[in-house]
């Protein structure tokens, strides 16, 4: 399986440039599935809680979706991108997985991360698993990370990849993912952006080096810290099926739940 994460630098409330930029990027490239950063057309640094619901739009039918649609059925590969959905009166830091045939599914971020709990709602979605050419695929969103269970709920409900877009401002994601691959026997795709955003004097600069792992904690590609980079691999997704650690191990059955804190 072709996989992938695509970094760029993201103009903060320009999302028709950075779809045209995002197109660039891509041109003729080839995956089954490709990963874009975290609230990756909007930008990230929300100015209020007032903004964040203007950069808005609904799952599946905003400009965002017909675009990312365009992109799926055109390069015949499901796309994962990170976006500020519009429900109602909420608004949540979401991700959607799109698939060739037009399908999508939604994951609402679960760990907001600072700021971000004053500009959008708590992710009420979940983890779910999808499947996609035999591959079943998990969803989460950046500072999830940080989370143990988030990794442990998609491994144990049966992902074989993790789709990981992130806008990562924290220096230690990208080598902890090396853990969370291993102690799961997942692969994942983490797709950061780089740059900063701006809002009057206040900065936030974002850290690049996206990697994809293995189901093994093996980092088989990353990004620069500073460098739009589309990056595709090819993997073994099943491989993420076998959980022995060695003839008498397995990380699933060697599991003593009764001792675990609940």
């Amino acid at each position: 399986m072709r996989v992938g994460f695509l970094q760029y630098n993201v103009a903060f409330g320009e999302p028709e440039a950075n779809r045209q930029r995002v197109s660039d990027l891509i041109g003729d490239a080839q995956f089954d599935l490709l990963v874009l950063p975290e609230l990756c057309f909007s930008g990230y640094y929300m100015p209020s809680r007032e903004a964040t619901f203007r950069l808005a739009e609904s799952f599946e039918t905003g400009k965002s979706f017909e675009f990312v649609k365009g992109i799926s059925k055109r390069h015949d590969g499901a796309v994962v991108f990170g976006f500020p959905e519009l429900s109602r009166d909420k608004v949540y830091n979401s991700a959607a997985l799109v698939l060739p045939d037009g399908k999508c599914h939604l994951y609402r971020k679960t760990h907001l991360f600072n700021l971000e709990k004053h500009w959008f709602d708590p992710g009420d979605s979940g983890f779910s698993i999808h499947e996609f050419r035999g591959t079943r695929i998990g969803l989460m969103i950046c500072f999830d990370w940080r989370f143990p269970e988030s990794a442990r709920t998609l491994m144990l409900k049966g992902a074989d990849i993790i789709c990981h877009p992130s806008n990562l401002v924290l220096p230690s994601c990208q080598d902890a993912m090396v853990t969370r691959c291993l102690e799961n026997g997942v692969f994942a795709i983490t797709c950061n952006r780089w740059g900063a955003d701006r809002q009057d004097e206040e900065e936030i600069r974002f850290t690049g080096r996206s990697q994809i792992t293995s189901s093994r904690g093996e980092v088989l590609a990353r990004a620069g810290v500073e460098e739009d980079a589309i990056v595709i691999v090819e993997i073994e997704p099943l491989r993420a099926r076998d959980k022995s650690v060695n003839a008498l191990n397995d990380m699933v059955s060697d599991r003593k739940e009764e001792f675990y804190f609940k």
